[in-house]
């Protein structure tokens, strides 16, 4: 039943809408995503009753909306491209780590902390006082102010020769003798 005050062509126009709304949510889910689809197929007619309000019959409606709905996809795909959606690996693929440490894995850790310890033991009270400044974040312009040392450069050589000697204290390398 129309209403009052309402063109009759305006009726048709909107159920043609309608009806068109399927055909476009039909042609993008064919190729791509249902979701989304009905995000396209809503733009579509967005786009055609704010910027196509004359055109108003179903034979020029039809491929004008077909062509909006392509060119949205196109767009939106290569918005996704350019974010890096289409790289993205879902959650549910990826494996969880294990809660429990590896038993060898602690082994070897306590081990080199223990050379860790005992190379640091063997080195001078400086180079011993230099390394902790560093883990405590300082900066080497920090360090050669609490240090009272006038060049920068020496402490960036303070700090080569220390990193070498422990190096050689715990076997040549991070990970045991080599």
């Amino acid at each position: 039943m129309l209403e009052l005050g309402v063109p009759r062509d305006a009726v048709a126009r909107d159920q043609i809408l309608l009806l068109l709304r399927e055909r476009i949510v039909g042609f993008a889910a064919s190729r791509y995503r249902r979701d989304l689809a009905e995000d396209v197929a809503q733009e579509v007619i967005m786009t055609l009753v704010e910027k196509y309000p004359h055109v108003i019959e179903a034979t020029d409606l039809v491929p004008l909306a077909l062509e909006i709905a392509r060119r949205k996809l196109m767009g939106m795909l290569a918005k996704s491209y350019r974010r890096g959606e289409n790289r993205q690996v879902p959650a549910d693929d990826q494996p969880l780590a294990d809660p429990h440490p590896d038993p060898a894995a602690l082994a070897e850790r306590r081990e080199q902390i223990q050379r860790l310890r005992k190379a640091m033991a063997l080195l001078g009270e400086r180079c011993r006082e230099l390394i902790r400044y560093k883990l405590e974040g300082r900066s080497f312009s920090e360090i050669q102010a609490i240090l009272h040392v006038e060049s920068i450069n020496t402490i960036y050589t303070w700090d080569h020769r220390c990193r070498k000697q422990l190096l050689e204290f715990m076997g040549g390398g991070w990970e045991g003798k080599t």
